[in-house]
């Protein structure tokens, strides 16, 4: 994409990006070499610096190789955000391998069908007493047969550690099988000698990720290693941050100036591509969060490590920027380190997007992606001027997009007009493990380039921004009128007494179907029914009222802070 028609594109920002082709671990080899006493990853004031983290990783790669597990091999991380986790992922990938990123909240049954598709040999569980028994029993009947159990206790400071055994507070299994490895064992006994492997970046798989199997089974989406490199770079050719006041924007410094809060799980692609792979592409400092939601109220442990560790940009998805806005206590830390904010995963509210804003004085910069993309298609510009709230900006350079019809999807729309998202880019996956039958539903040629349909409705805008309508699936149909829920929710976040909503259809005798709108109050909030129906009244046009209101204290949300409207029409089938 070298010409994309907007007077707003952002200066001095390329229309395109060269400089990717290369493996995935390199980010953290150059990193090492040119910040070998730069602190990498932060887990419970505890740091490892760049030039620790790849000696692990090194020795992780030599243990994989001895074991026989090389080029295409798939080995699985089974983790939360812990700090084990970026050296086991370098380690993977610096052995040849594939890795596969599972959901430390997975079931035994779900995780087992990952391992099993995915042909996995290993798998990196932790030592917990919930994780490891649920490794245990996922890996019955499938091919794995190394198993490295990872302990926290040697991550943390020694005073913390010691406290730790002493009072029984670090977790642990209570016995491991026979034959499990333990990783600071296996570390201790490897070489920091990595195998000598052959990389092809553009056609060789570095990592699997399912998607969330929201529309059948899960399937794995065959990412490569420029599918990453490329997005890392493209993202930070497009971010301007002000790094000190009354100074202009420029790219993001390196070497240490950043921190990341670690607060997307990294089994997820915004999590591994915004967070992870972004902090080690720039030598930045990593905080590891497991759990964002920790705390009395939620939130409350992640509004202490912001305060901490002060970070500087913080990638999440909306209900956190709701759950941050909305706290109870959110004016007892001090968030004034944070400089930019990505948003992803979900459309963000503006109202939410204002009101974060507001209270924080970081500003939030709004993105697009899939999982199948890397994730990242789209972004808006990175500074106020040219950002337009609400849009998900312009694609990133050296990525096209093209709104497309949704019958016949080699049609082209015209500029304005609402069609379905597809993408061409060198983040866009390879293909779904084999899975030909769903490849051949999700990619149309067009022009001689090979298109992705993200199964998301949306039009470009006069001045050439792009916005996000709802999701293909989630349009209602009133009487003949599409609704999309976006637009009803958006609305509704103006409400002042609103904290979390989702609108799905149902259905309906005369119109077929009609809107159902789902809301969460902010805490010490009340409202009627009533209320809410004169305030859609107020603000949207009849076909896109809401005809039944459901109040609820739980908004039902993914691991990555999707609101999930699939469960909530579930419900009421």
């Amino acid at each position: 994409m070298t010409d994309w028609k907007t007077p707003f594109w952002p200066e001095s920002v390329s229309r395109t990006v060269a400089d990717y082709h290369y493996p995935i671990f390199k980010l953290l080899d150059d990193s090492a070499a040119k910040y070998p006493d730069q602190a990498y990853t932060i887990f419970n004031g505890a740091t490892k610096t760049y030039a620790q983290v790849r000696n692990t990783a090194d020795r992780i790669a030599n243990f994989l190789a001895a074991k026989g597990i090389g080029k295409g091999d798939k080995v699985a991380i089974f983790l939360p955000n812990i700090p084990h986790f970026p050296e086991i992922l370098f380690g993977i990938l610096k052995a040849g391998a594939v890795a596969v990123n599972c959901n430390p909240v997975y079931t035994p049954p779900e995780l087992n069908y990952q391992l099993k598709d995915s042909e996995s040999k290993a798998v990196f569980c932790m030592d917990h007493p919930e994780l490891y028994p649920k490794t245990v029993e996922a890996i019955k009947g499938t091919d794995v047969d190394i198993v490295i159990v990872c302990n926290i206790k040697s991550y943390l400071p020694k005073l913390k550690g010691f406290l730790g055994s002493l009072l029984g507070k670090i977790p642990k299994a209570a016995s491991h099988n026979t034959g499990h490895i333990m990783f600071d064992d296996m570390v201790a006994q490897a070489s920091p000698a990595p195998p000598a492997v052959e990389i092809d970046p553009e056609n060789d798989t570095a990592i699997m990720l399912y998607t969330g199997g929201t529309t059948g089974v899960p399937k794995g989406a065959e990412l490569s290693h420029t599918n990453f490199t490329y997005d890392v770079e493209a993202l930070f050719e497009c971010l301007r941050l002000i790094h000190e006041e009354g100074k202009p924007p420029e790219r993001a410094r390196m070497g240490g100036f950043h921190c990341f809060l670690g607060v997307l799980p990294w089994y997820h692609s915004f999590g591994i591509t915004v967070a992870l792979l972004s902090a080690t592409a720039s030598g930045s400092r990593l905080v590891c969060i497991p759990d964002p939601r920790a705390g009395n109220p939620p939130f409350t442990e992640v509004l202490k490590a912001v305060q901490t560790y002060k970070p500087t940009i913080m990638p999440a998805v909306p209900t956190i920027f709701v759950a941050f806005t909305n706290h109870s206590k959110l004016n007892e830390y001090d968030l004034s380190s944070l400089m930019g904010c990505f948003s992803g995963g979900a459309p963000l509210p503006p109202e939410v997007c204002r009101q974060f804003e507001k209270k924080t004085g970081s500003v939030i910069f709004e993105g697009y992606g899939l999982t199948e993309t890397s994730p990242v298609i789209s972004a808006n510009p990175t500074n106020p001027e040219t950002r337009k709230i609400g849009s998900i900006g312009f694609p990133l350079p050296g990525t096209d997009v093209k709104i497309l019809d949704l019958v016949d999807p080699t049609i082209e729309k015209p500029r304005g007009e609402d069609g379905e998202i597809a993408a061409c880019g060198p983040q866009v996956m390879k293909g779904y493990w084999k899975r030909p039958d769903a490849n051949d539903e999700v990619f149309v040629s067009l022009e001689g380039k090979r298109y992705f349909l993200t199964g998301d409705i949306g039009h470009i805008d006069e001045d050439g921004y792009i916005l996000i309508t709802d999701r293909k699936k989630d349009m209602i149909i009133v009487g003949g009128f599409n609704v999309y829920p976006r637009d009803v929710e958006d609305i509704l976040y103006t409400h002042p007494k609103v904290e979390l909503c989702a609108v799905i259809g149902v259905p309906h005798p005369k119109s077929g179907e009609s809107v159902k709108a789902f809301i969460k109050l902010k805490e010490g909030q009340t409202a009627t029914e009533e209320e809410i129906m004169d305030f859609c009244k107020k603000n949207m046009a009849g076909y896109k009222r809401p005809r039944q209101i459901k109040f609820k204290d739980i908004i039902p949300v993914s691991n990555i802070g999707k609101v999930l409207r699939r469960v909530l029409r579930d419900e009421e089938s």
